[in-house]
């Protein structure tokens, strides 16, 4: 991503790299790059307008505290902000990519500090967020500890309190059972009406 006299613009390398790694052609990158401008003038999304995406996705629902695990997984340069390039990525694996892409993404969710690695204390959190943005009423918090407890037990493979991407990819692509469920409630916000 370049800028010009103050206004974004596709460099030939992105053009690239998005074509090569998604199902798209160069005239329809820079097709779907207009678009993004006329909704993100500067080229980049910011957490504001993240925010007001996420509530438009999901009305009435208070999607705070779960939105910014979501963005983390977007900016991967960790900048603040989502560029073109960032969402187009993300945004093809997840509706186009191998589960085992898809699942690299979604670790990224669950990987809150980005250390590449899964702590139970950060998969607490996640499950906490998780049940706020469903309104699940009957998830008491003792529910909530054991969701994430034995979720966290079924990835740790190796026992030393972490979990790596390759434990978190083994553990929903063998379909445990609890990994598996937090993993499809993660995807279900990308599938949501």
């Amino acid at each position: 991503m370049g800028c010009i006299n103050g206004k974004p613009f596709l460099t030939e390398e992105d053009i690239e790299f998005i074509a090569r790694n998604t199902a798209m052609d160069r005239d329809n990158v820079e097709s779907q790059y207009q678009n993004f401008l006329t909704q993100h003038p500067d080229g980049r999304i910011s957490r504001k307008s993240f925010h007001d995406m996420m509530k438009d996705c999901y009305p009435g629902t208070d999607t705070e505290k779960l939105e910014k695990h979501i963005f983390r997984m977007y900016d991967k340069n960790n900048d603040g902000h989502i560029d073109f390039r960032e969402f187009m990525i993300v945004l093809y694996i997840m509706s186009s990519g191998t589960p085992e892409e898809n699942l690299k993404q979604i670790f990224r969710v669950f990987d809150i500090n980005n250390d590449g690695s899964i702590s139970l204390k950060e998969l607490k959190r996640i499950v906490k967020d998780l049940f706020h943005l469903i309104n699940e009423e009957n998830a008491d918090q003792a529910s909530q500890d054991v969701l994430a407890t034995t979720a966290f037990s079924e990835m740790d493979e190796n026992n030393d309190g972490l979990i790596t991407q390759e434990e978190f990819i083994e553990a929903c692509m063998r379909q445990k059972k609890f990994s598996t469920m937090l993993t499809l409630r993660i995807i279900d916000i990308f599938v949501a009406e």
